[in-house]
C-alpha cells in the first residue's frame, strides 16, 4: 500500500510539475491597448465584414454546443428555448422572472450556459454592447481588436484579443477570461458560413489548449416572418402565373423597349437606330443591328443592352424576384407597419442594392424605398402603381412616381404565352 502511494504520489508530483511547466510557457500577460476612435473604427469594419445588419434583423437562430447544450434563439422577441439532458428552459432575456423552467436554481444554470455557449456563435456582434471597451493592440506588425467585457453575461472582467483577415473578417481570437487561469488561449474563428438571414456564423472552433475542438453543431438563422410576408406578397401579384408566363413586353419612359421570351430567355431591346437580340445567359450569341443592318461590331451595343435590361426590367418585375439566389430578406417597420426589406447580395448590376417594399392590406406592393450605395440612395421613394392582371395571368405595374411627381411609365404592358 505504501508503494502504491509513494508511486501515486510521485505521478502526481510529475503531473503538478508538467502543468507549471505548461502554465509558464503558454501563459501570456494580457496586452496594453490604445483606446479611442481608430478602435471603434476597426471594430465597426468588423461589423461590416461580419453584416451586422443581417445580424441586427435576425428572427431565429439555432445551433448546440459540444453536443450537450441545444438552443433556439427567438431574437426578435428575447426568448431562447434552451435543452440539456432532460431539462428544458425557456429563458426570457427582457424579463427573467419570466422564464420557465423546473426550479431557479435550473432557470440560471440555462442562463449561464447560453452567455457562454452564445457568445462563441456571436461573439463578433457584441463588441459594442454595453460595457464593452476596445483598444488596438499590435500583433506581428498588424492591428489587432482587444475587446474587454467590464460588465454583463456571466463572467463580466474578460478580455479578447481578435485577428482579422485583410477583408476585416475574424480569423481567431486570444482570451484572457476567468474560467480559464492560462491567459493567451487562442481559439480559430475561421468557419464562417453565410446563414439563410445574411447573417456570418461559424460551425466550430479549435483550440490552442490542447487542440480542444467545440463542435457547434448544425447552426441556422433565418428569417420566418421575413419569408411569410414575402410569400403574401407573391401570392397577392400572382407570382405562380409569372413563372408559367411565356412572354413579356414593356418600355421604359418611352425611350426603350422589350420584348421578353422570358421561357428561352431571350430578349429584343431597342432603342433609337439599334436592336440587340440579347441572350444574357451567352452574351456571345447574341446579335445587334443598326438601322436594320447587323454589326459585327457588336459587343458595346451588347453590354449596353444587358445593362438596360437589368436595370428596365427591374422596375417591371422586381416584386416577382424575392426569392432568387443571393437575397436577403427581413422585416423592417415603416410607418409603425411591418414592410420587407430585400437586399440583392449578388447579381444584376449593382449587387448590394437594397429595397424595402411597403404594401397594401392586399399584400400588392404600393412603393419602396431606395438604398443603392452607387448612386447615393438613402431611403429614396418610389412608388409602385396601376398595377394590371395580364392576358397570362399575372400582375403587373404600369406606372411609377418619383418626388417632385416625376412619372415612369412602363409603356403598353403585356404578359402572355
Amino acid at each position: 500500500m505504501k508503494k502504491f502511494l509513494k508511486v501515486l504520489g510521485s505521478l502526481l508530483g510529475i503531473l503538478i510539475l508538467v502543468a507549471l511547466i505548461y502554465y509558464f510557457v503558454k501563459n501570456e500577460p494580457l496586452p496594453e491597448g490604445i483606446q479611442g476612435k481608430e478602435a471603434d473604427t476597426l471594430a465597426l469594419k468588423m461589423l461590416s465584414a461580419m453584416n451586422n445588419d443581417a445580424f441586427k434583423s435576425t428572427e431565429v437562430l439555432e445551433w448546440s454546443f459540444r453536443g450537450e447544450h441545444h438552443y433556439k434563439w427567438k431574437k426578435q422577441e428575447g426568448k431562447v428555448e434552451v435543452s440539456w439532458n432532460n431539462q428544458t428552459v425557456v429563458l426570457d432575456l427582457n424579463d427573467h422572472t419570466k422564464s420557465q423552467g423546473n426550479n431557479k436554481e435550473v432557470i440560471q444554470k440555462a442562463m449561464d450556459y447560453f452567455n457562454n455557449d452564445s457568445f462563441w456563435l456571436v461573439a463578433p456582434y457584441k463588441v459594442f454592447d454595453q460595457g464593452t471597451e476596445r483598444s488596438i493592440v499590435k500583433q506581428d506588425g498588424k492591428d489587432a481588436l482587444m475587446v474587454t467585457y467590464t460588465s454583463g453575461g456571466s463572467t463580466p472582467g474578460d478580455s479578447y484579443l481578435w485577428t482579422l483577415d485583410s477583408n476585416y473578417l475574424p480569423t481567431s481570437y486570444k482570451m484572457w477570461v476567468k474560467i480559464i487561469p492560462i491567459g493567451g488561449v487562442s481559439a480559430t474563428w475561421n468557419t464562417l458560413n453565410t446563414m439563410d438571414s445574411g447573417v456570418r456564423l461559424p460551425s466550430k472552433h479549435t483550440l490552442s489548449l490542447f487542440g480542444m475542438e467545440l463542435d457547434m453543431g448544425e447552426v441556422k438563422a433565418y428569417n420566418p416572418n421575413a419569408d411569410a410576408l414575402a410569400n403574401n406578397i407573391l401570392k397577392a401579384i400572382k407570382h405562380e402565373a409569372y413563372k408559367n408566363t411565356r412572354y413579356i413586353d414593356w418600355s421604359f419612359g418611352g425611350r426603350r423597349h422589350y420584348k421578353w421570351d422570358k421561357q428561352e430567355h431571350i430578349v429584343e431591346v431597342s432603342w433609337n437606330d439599334v436592336k440587340v437580340i440579347l441572350h444574357p445567359n451567352n452574351l456571345d450569341k447574341s446579335k445587334a443591328f443598326l438601322k436594320g443592318v447587323e454589326t459585327q461590331n457588336k459587343d458595346s451595343f451588347v453590354k449596353r443592352a444587358w445593362d438596360l435590361f437589368n436595370n428596365d426590367s427591374f422596375w417591371l418585375v422586381a416584386p416577382h424576384k424575392l426569392y432568387e439566389p443571393g437575397i436577403i430578406r427581413s422585416i423592417v417597420i415603416e410607418d409603425n407597419k411591418e414592410a420587407l426589406n430585400v437586399k440583392y447580395t449578388t447579381g444584376g448590376t449593382t449587387p448590394g442594392d437594397s429595397y424595402t417594399w411597403i404594401v397594401d392590406s392586399n399584400y400588392v406592393p404600393k412603393s419602396y424605398k431606395m438604398y443603392v450605395p452607387s448612386m447615393k440612395m438613402v431611403g429614396t421613394p418610389a412608388t409602385w402603381e396601376e398595377w394590371i392582371t395580364t392576358e397570362s395571368g399575372t400582375l403587373l405595374p404600369k406606372n411609377h412616381t418619383f418626388s417632385g411627381n416625376r412619372k415612369l411609365s412602363m409603356g403598353d404592358v403585356k404578359a402572355y404565352n
